[in-house]
């Protein structure tokens, strides 16, 4: 076999072909093929910027999410302290109250009892009483029951009458 030998005519029209379909190629081809690379590029570009936003906005809503849920546990915990202390404070005024009700209930019931009392205690003057002047009338009788005896009083009367 034998090798082609290049000629100055062969490598003249190589020449002109590689030239002409390099002008060709630049002319039509290159230009859409670097313009496509560029988009692709810029495509990339706004890609990786988009995925960046995307990012930070995540980031960002989650710090914005962690802050409100520690703003509701903060206010879920200030409204279970003020339940709590609106009952503490239910429950004081309550037993304030009750024993309020119970110390006035024990005043009138020892302001009853001391009524009673007092009610018992003339009741039982009135019958001692009763009971005194019936048993001194039964005595006067008995003493006095004679003529002496009366005037024998009177005069022991009038004598202590003229001493004082």
């Amino acid at each position: 076999m034998e090798l082609i030998k290049p000629s100055i005519g062969l490598i003249f029209w190589m020449s002109v072909s590689f030239f002409t379909l390099l002008f060709i190629l630049r002319k039509f081809a290159w230009k859409p093929i670097l313009n496509m690379l560029d988009e692709r590029e810029q495509n990339i570009a706004e890609a990786l910027n988009t995925a960046k936003k995307a990012r930070e906005e995540m980031a960002s809503l989650k710090a914005d999410n962690e802050r409100l849920l520690n703003e509701a546990r903060l206010e879920r915990d200030r409204m279970l302290k003020e339940a709590r202390d609106t009952r503490d404070a239910i429950i004081a005024e309550s037993k304030d109250k009750a024993q309020q009700e119970a110390n006035k209930i024990m005043a009138q019931t020892r302001e009853t009892i001391r009524t009673e009392k007092n009610a018992a205690i003339t009741e039982l003057k009135n019958q001692v009483a009763s009971m005194s002047i019936e048993i001194a009338g039964k005595i006067l009788r008995t003493e006095l029951g004679n003529d002496e005896k009366q005037k024998s009083l009177v005069q022991d009367m009038l004598k202590d009458i003229k001493m004082n």
